[in-house]
């Protein structure tokens, strides 16, 4: 295959990686809605059916800036070293996600569940909103500069050079800020619709009915304004190898690739039906996260298409026009693409398991009843109230030994004083028995008599005969 075969190929399979990162956002657009949600019961299911999910999108977003940094490691080295506040804040919120997730239901979480759920939060707006000025910035451009005679330069740390801000300005254009947006809303539609076909729950489903009638109200809004802008935008034509700015240069890659159009329609036609239907079917539907997912996919690979085929440079410079990376300039060499062509043909079979594991994992709904039992994720909660419960059995418990050892220390002072009053008692009896002998003693005495009592009578018995 010719160099210029490969790096269409591997531009297809960007573009597929980074549309299925787009339709598995609906894990960041489920977490920016839980603090909306009030009860407590609710929110534990959302997090529950999000915990299925989660490690997808970020292996998703790692297998994405993988294949960039294997396939176009030019635009590797200028985008994530040169727009490095914008990609760490990205990364950073992914990573407190990955923590959140580990470590929100640890026994020993001195933090909480709630702050948790708030790191969840933030990832939840960050991530598609950055992710979303990310690639807007692909297509309204970036302040930059390469200079490839630096690679060469032993004291130059780059080739490329950026403003001081380093990718904060790419947040400041309004924009970014609106594609931004348009990427957010769009995974709070997909969560909508994951947890109404995920979660059986007819308070939950009510909930997000309504949700989805604002989310999916918002992001049409922005749909049309984000397409309206990049419609009407220029962009870089790198045709017979020089660079310049073209007026509707996407609008022009859109006629002349005349399917990419056809894939955008179709895709815009699905996402309508699907969130349109959800919302009008009296009887239950549930199938609306297919339907707009697949709609999605199908927007997202229609527009990395025009922004990389038909000599377009995929990311443009507003500083130097010959600075833009198109695919013709940015790619590895073509022993390195053929190379990895080879291990790509392994990606049908790693789709097929992630399928497989979807389907797995979705074979039974969430229910309350099945979250309490298999996830628990409220099962911290649970556990900070039994820990504070034990904790007051142990003082309570605490409390009633010491008043037992001090019943104890007052049974042993009456039972001393018990064996006082015995040991009393005893000494007593002793006194009165020996009372007793004496009494009886004196009274032996007297009943011998007294002599002079003896002649008094003789004397008197003598006179009587007298």
């Amino acid at each position: 295959m010719t160099l210029e075969i490969l790096q269409n190929y591997w531009w297809l399979i960007i573009s597929i990686l980074g549309a299925l990162l787009v339709f598995l956002l609906f894990v960041q657009g489920g977490q920016s809605m839980l603090f909306g949600e009030k009860d407590a019961t609710q929110r534990t299911l959302m997090i529950s059916s999000l915990g299925r999910k989660w490690e997808l999108t970020f292996t998703t977003l790692v297998t994405f800036g993988g294949a960039f940094f294997a396939s176009f490691p030019l635009f590797y080295s200028t985008s994530f070293g040169g727009a490095y506040w914008l990609w760490m804040l990205i990364l950073f919120s992914f990573v407190i996600q990955a923590i959140s997730y580990e470590y929100r239901t640890k026994k020993g979480n001195v933090y909480g569940t709630r702050f948790y759920d708030a790191l969840l939060f933030v990832n939840g707006v960050l991530g598609p909103l950055l992710l979303g000025v990310a690639v807007g910035s692909m297509f309204f451009g970036n302040e930059f500069c390469v200079t490839k005679n630096k690679i060469l330069d032993v004291e130059a740390a780059t080739i490329s050079t950026w403003g001081p801000l380093h990718g904060l300005e790419a947040i400041a254009c309004w924009k970014n800020l609106v594609f931004g947006v348009m990427v957010l809303f769009l995974a709070r539609t997909l969560a909508s619709l994951y947890f109404i076909n995920n979660i059986d729950d007819e308070t939950l489903h009510s909930h997000q009915l309504k949700q989805l009638m604002v989310n999916g109200g918002v992001f049409v809004l922005t749909f049309v304004v984000s397409a309206a802008l990049i419609l009407t935008s220029g962009g870089v034509d790198t045709q017979n190898g020089a660079a310049q700015w073209t007026d509707y240069k996407y609008l022009h890659n859109f006629i002349d690739m005349w399917w990419c159009l056809i894939v955008l329609l179709a895709g815009v036609v699905l996402a309508l039906w699907g969130i349109a239907k959800t919302l009008l079917t009296k009887a239950k539907w549930n199938k609306g996260i297919w339907a707009v997912g697949t709609g999605a996919v199908l927007v997202v690979l229609s527009l990395f298409w025009v922004l990389g085929y038909n000599d377009t440079a995929f990311y443009p410079s507003l500083l130097d026009v010959n600075s833009s990376l198109p695919l013709r300039n940015s790619s590895s060499s073509q022993f390195t693409l053929q190379v990895m062509s080879v291990v790509s043909l392994l990606v049908p079979f790693v789709l097929a398991y992630i399928a497989y594991v979807w389907r797995a994992m979705d074979s039974q709904k969430i229910t309350e009843k099945e979250n309490t039992i298999l996830q628990g994720v409220s099962l911290s909660e649970k556990i900070e109230n039994l820990e504070s419960q034990t904790k007051e059995l142990e003082e309570t418990m605490q409390e009633m030994e010491e008043e037992a050892n001090d019943m104890n220390r007052t049974i042993e002072i009456s039972e001393n004083k018990n064996k006082e009053l015995e040991k009393e008692n005893l000494e007593l009896k002793s006194t009165i028995q020996q009372l007793r002998g004496e009494t009886r003693k004196t009274l032996e005495i007297s009943s011998l008599g007294n002599p002079f009592q003896y002649s008094t009578c003789l004397r008197s018995f003598f006179y009587l005969i007298v």
